[in-house]
């Protein structure tokens, strides 16, 4: 028998339960598949003795995961312990140190310090596998990478996180408000206890750069993304947005303009006839168009520890196989250097909220200064009155630069019959992003 590819597994929560278990419960297909066994020889995680959904009985165990790249017996380190810094970059290079490959599901890691880790890989000629990084079971490094080398990608965007999409899903079906939302997916499971990186948009931004990077050839850049959170979203914008043929999902949006590459993350409006709309729950789903293939949609199960394992067995047995691919689809040395679209410069259609007194005068008031920023409303609602006196009134626009709509919504919130600064979502049809 072909010798097995013997595996260093740091992390033992819910992705790395279930990569050990996954890898017991389909031994023989994977090694069917790889060409070879896939082992686990010894794993490291915090507390020894604590329960877990998985037993580690007869593997070898490391207090220190980065003891795991020195061992003769570990062809390959398995990083599912997350984070930019502390343990998860260390024990990424003390692996090429050793000479040992690494696969991991790390994309804040990856975001931050990707580049630096492919040229240590390449340096080292070991490889870095991250298909678990970004979409949970839902290949989309691999069809970025791989499938699509022979386009020229013009645009990516997604619902790539699954505790916004079931928030803003809850909302809409329920007419709930962002915070009862909130708790029901924490209890749920969804999201946790301290969601700041879910629902401030920052675990979207750390995929999205991944995505970008692959998709045009550049290093991911973390700090060119702009990103917005779903905490202003309220039960009246699903209730208008539906009015005028949208839903609201928090989207992921890269592209390239004249300007440079856009990157941005923010809730937005998304058209009832694109698939994206049509993406509930838990689920992620990523649209990206090609000059070949025009428009592909993968959709599936982004997050959770199955679906994460089985990404991670993915890259696994393309280890055990031979292939070799190299990170970022290209040498590092190769990779684009390209400039940031600035956000002032960015062209779009835009829904504005606004909460006014309700008394005559002011809709002219609102419309004088988008007229003298130059800004053309394609609708305005309101309906109904309040005891309170104070109503929603939502405007669309066409097309206009984001510093206009930006200082014009500053300008409104100004306004004395205005009890707050108006909240705008950008409207995201399908070819903005081509």
């Amino acid at each position: 028998m072909t010798s097995p590819l013997r595996l260093g597994l740091a992390g033992l929560g819910t992705v790395g339960s279930a990569t050990l278990s996954l890898l017991r419960e389909h031994a023989e297909t994977l090694t069917l598949r790889a060409g070879r066994p896939l082992v686990v020889t010894a794993v490291s995680a915090r507390g020894r003795v604590k329960a877990r959904a998985v037993s580690v009985e007869g593997l070898a165990w490391e207090d220190n995961p980065l003891d795991l790249p020195k061992r003769p017996d570990v062809d390959v380190v398995v990083e599912l312990i997350g984070g930019a810094s502390g343990v998860a970059p260390a024990l990424a290079e003390a692996t090429f140190a050793a000479g040992k490959d690494l696969v991991t599901a790390n994309k804040a890691l990856l975001a931050a310090k990707g580049a630096e880790l492919a040229h240590r890989a390449e340096d080292a000629g070991r490889r870095l596998m991250f298909e678990a990084a970004v979409g949970g079971g839902i290949p989309l490094i691999k069809t970025l990478r791989e499938s699509l080398a022979g386009n020229h990608v013009r645009s990516v965007q997604g619902i790539l996180n699954g505790t916004c999409n079931y928030i803003l899903t809850r909302m809409e079906a329920e007419n709930l408000s962002f915070g009862v939302a909130l708790e029901g997916a924490q209890a749920k499971g969804y999201a946790e206890a301290d969601p700041t990186a879910d629902i401030e948009g920052h675990d979207t931004a750390h995929k999205l750069s991944l995505l970008a990077a692959l998709a045009f050839g550049t290093a991911p850049n973390l700090a060119d993304v702009t990103i917005e959170g779903i905490q202003r979203v309220t039960p009246v914008d699903f209730l208008y947005a539906a009015r005028l043929g949208y839903r609201i999902k928090l989207l992921g949006v890269a592209h390239l303009t004249d300007e440079g590459l856009e990157q941005r993350v923010g809730p937005c409006l998304v058209p009832l006839e694109s698939p994206l709309a049509r993406v509930d729950d838990v689920l992620n789903a990523a649209q990206i168009e090609g000059d070949a293939v025009g428009a592909l949609t993968l959709i599936g199960r982004g997050a959770g520890g199955r679906p994460t394992a089985s990404a991670v067995l993915a890259d696994l047995v393309d280890l055990a196989r031979g292939t070799t691919v190299l990170p970022f689809g290209v040498r590092v040395r190769d990779l684009r250097s390209l400039p940031s679209s600035p956000p002032d410069k960015r062209v779009g259609e835009w829904y504005m909220r606004l909460h006014v007194k309700d008394q005559p005068g002011v809709v002219a008031e609102v419309s004088a200064i988008l007229r003298d920023e130059a800004i053309s409303i394609e609708s305005l609602l309101q309906h109904g009155r309040s005891e309170t006196r104070e109503v929603p009134v939502i405007i669309t626009t066409h097309a206009v630069d984001e510093a206009s709509l930006r200082r014009a919504s500053r300008r409104i919130g100004q306004l004395s019959v205005v009890r707050e600064e108006p909240f705008c979502l950008k409207i995201e049809r399908p070819e903005d992003g081509a």
